[in-house]
């Protein structure tokens, strides 16, 4: 019985610490935060926010991109900490073995047909409809034997992943490459 209080105990204390991972106001369904109420390095809001994030591999055909899930959490989490999302410049430059995940529910199926719908679709949806750009690599497009009327509409080709990450950071975009 002292074995359970204790088990117990334990398990109450650590989940009165843990924190809650919410949904965001600028992209709903995609990029949970948590808030940091103890960070010394405080978030500067009068900054206005230039970043690109390289995508440039892909993980389970069935789950979303982490990494471009990566873009909505940046948003949600700014917005949150007090950032007005008219000052969060967003690029995603998509290329190597991330350049499927780009693709229409139709052809996506036919890429990886173990899956019903590409499950980056509402994600891109969202980034874009929040003015998240989204780049394709014209190079890896190529080599993936993708045509432009197989992607997402709102994602637009580069003549490749390195002209746009070059032309971005010149603008002052700030990489993010995870």
């Amino acid at each position: 019985m002292k074995k359970l209080i204790t088990l117990l105990s334990i398990l109450l204390v650590n989940l009165s610490f843990s924190q809650q991972f919410e949904t965001g106001n600028v992209i709903a369904d995609f990029g949970k935060t948590v808030a940091v109420p103890h960070a010394k390095f405080e978030v500067d809001t009068s900054l206005v926010y230039k970043v690109v994030f390289d995508i440039d591999r892909n993980f389970n055909p069935s789950e979303v991109n982490k990494l471009a899930e990566t873009a909505a959490r940046f948003l949600n989490m700014h917005e949150k900490a007090g950032v007005d999302p008219e000052n969060i410049h967003i690029a995603l430059v998509f290329h190597g073995s991330a350049t499927k995940d780009v693709l229409d529910d139709f052809s996506y199926t036919k890429a990886y047909p173990d899956t019903k719908n590409n499950p980056n679709t509402p994600l891109l949806t969202a980034l874009a409809n929040a003015g998240v750009e989204l780049i394709l690599c014209g190079q890896s497009a190529a080599y993936h034997n993708l045509k432009p009327e197989d992607v997402h509409k709102d994602v637009k080709y580069a003549l490749s992943a390195m002209t746009a990450l070059v032309q971005l950071q010149a603008n002052d975009y700030q990489l993010i490459k995870f």
